[in-house]
């Protein structure tokens, strides 16, 4: 019934034993020191004495420290992290106050407060969600006028990424997958006319002129005529502006697909510095998990399936994503599809691991990598690299590590129990599979973002950091 009683009567009780403890062993120690006394060695008799109090004083304190560590710092530490979670990670179940039971009022505090802040965040939701329907509005309709061109539409940034691209330039541009958010322009056509263009008309800050640019596409040397126009940087974005490019085939073609692809705030982002000091919010990710024929890379077992999302500017990027079985080239044990249900019947015609390996590889140039337990699922890729002719040698984070970042190594960090934590919903059919188990993660990890930097990890040098502190943890995983 130790609960029901207020912290502070706890707290004095807790250190009253302590006191009572204290004068018990001394006393206890010179009882015993004093019936020595008959052997006529005094100070044996008191050397024993405060010997024996000093090792009870010495275990009452340590069992009282565990006392306090268990039920008080614990306590608080779950406490803090639960009502973390709900401020920046959108968590909404109510704060669990059976782990912070003996903390008196401060659980169903945290409660009450965060259930206050879930009603604000709602109702400044709804405020903000009326101030902006007209401009959701007016996005909405250029992107349906641009969707709808049959001529090739790309708003670049002023380093010739790519901020917005409809179907008709991805059709002109390469093969499927080639376009992507983010990607360097000089992946795709050769890049130094259309710099040259874009150089002249931002150094004479030319808003006005259109500019005619011929471009070779890197996929198949096609000729392609261009139209670059600048546009103008809204305040606070990056120097240089930068352009609007319109593509049209030298040669007709069949019609482009009727889509289009965007994140504007690429336009007005700042040019990142080296990747340490990047904050983890501007960089590109690609969030991915393999399904296998065995746990054991060095022992033969191979991938049957590879999924991967993309995340640009703290967003998931829906249009973009990596999914194929692979053919391991070897049968799939029984034990194995029995948790992902991958037979070989199905990855009977897929692509081998070199072949899906340079996909996967393209697919995410430029990007730090993402997974859950990465050293796992890099493992059969690095084996593979020289067969691949890429190297995997991209900057790689893990949800397993940066959960222990958040909530320390005492709790459990598998994707169901972060999952849980977090509110990502894994529904049973998902669960196993490359796909399902990518999008999962990538849920965590954006859940993830702004909690990190609510702790002050908030570039990716410091997410670096703080996992080497808690490397351990993959070893015992692996």
């Amino acid at each position: 019934m130790l609960h029901t009683l207020s912290l502070r009567l706890r707290v004095f009780l807790f250190f009253a034993l302590v006191a009572l403890g204290a004068l018990v062993a001394v006393g206890g120690g010179l009882w015993l020191g004093y019936g020595r006394l008959d052997s006529g060695d005094a100070r044996s008799a008191f050397v024993f004495a405060g010997t024996t109090s000093g090792f009870v004083i010495l275990g009452l304190v340590t069992w009282v420290w565990l006392l306090f560590d268990e039920n008080v710092a614990k306590a608080v530490d779950r406490l803090a992290n639960e009502m973390r979670a709900r401020a920046h990670a959108d968590v909404t179940h109510e704060v669990d106050a059976q782990a912070a039971r003996y903390l008196g009022d401060l659980a169903p505090a945290a409660a009450a407060v965060t259930a206050n802040l879930t009603d604000m965040k709602n109702a400044m939701a709804e405020a903000v969600g009326r101030e902006t329907a007209r401009i959701a509005a007016d996005r909405t309709a250029l992107e349906t006028v641009l969707r709808d061109l049959s001529d090739g539409v790309l708003l670049c940034t002023a380093g010739h990424r790519i901020a917005f691209y409809n179907g008709a330039a991805r059709a002109l541009l390469g093969a499927p997958g080639q376009v992507r958010l983010d990607r360097s322009l000089a992946d795709l056509v050769e890049i130094a006319p259309l710099a040259a263009a874009h150089e002249d008309l931002a150094t004479r800050r030319d808003f006005a002129t259109t500019t005619e640019v011929a471009l070779d596409a890197r996929q198949d040397a096609q000729p392609l005529c261009a139209a670059l126009r600048l546009m103008e940087p809204v305040a606070g974005s990056e120097t240089a502006p930068g352009y609007v490019l319109t593509l049209r085939a030298a040669r007709d073609g069949a019609a482009p697909p009727r889509e289009a692809v965007y994140d504007f705030d690429l336009l007005h982002a700042r040019p990142s510095e080296a990747l340490r000091e990047t904050p983890l919010d501007r960089l590109t990710y690609v969030i991915f998990d393999t399904e296998t024929t065995g746990l054991l890379p060095d022992r033969g077992d191979e991938v049957c399936q590879i999924a991967a999302t993309r995340v640009v500017n703290g967003k998931r990027v829906a249009g973009e994503v990596f999914d194929t079985l692979v053919n391991p080239g070897r049968s799939i044990p029984l034990s194995a599809t029995n948790v992902h249900g991958i037979t070989n019947d199905m990855v009977a015609d897929a692509p081998d691991m070199v072949a899906a390996g340079r996909r996967f590889h393209d697919f995410c140039a430029g990007a730090v990598l993402v997974a859950h337990n990465a050293p796992f699922d890099m493992a059969f890729f690095y084996r593979r690299q020289n067969e691949i002719g890429a190297r995997f040698d991209h900057p790689v984070l893990d949800t397993v590590l940066l959960s222990a970042v958040l909530y320390g190594t005492n709790g459990e960090h598998s994707l169901d129990a972060i999952a849980d934590r977090l509110g990502v919903r894994i529904a049973d059919e998902d669960r196993h599979t490359a796909l399902g188990d990518a999008v999962a993660t990538t849920d965590v990890f954006l859940k993830m973002l702004p909690m990190l930097k609510a702790r002050g990890v908030e570039t990716f040098g410091q997410a670096v950091d703080g996992m080497k502190a808690h490397g351990r943890l993959l070893k015992d995983l692996n």
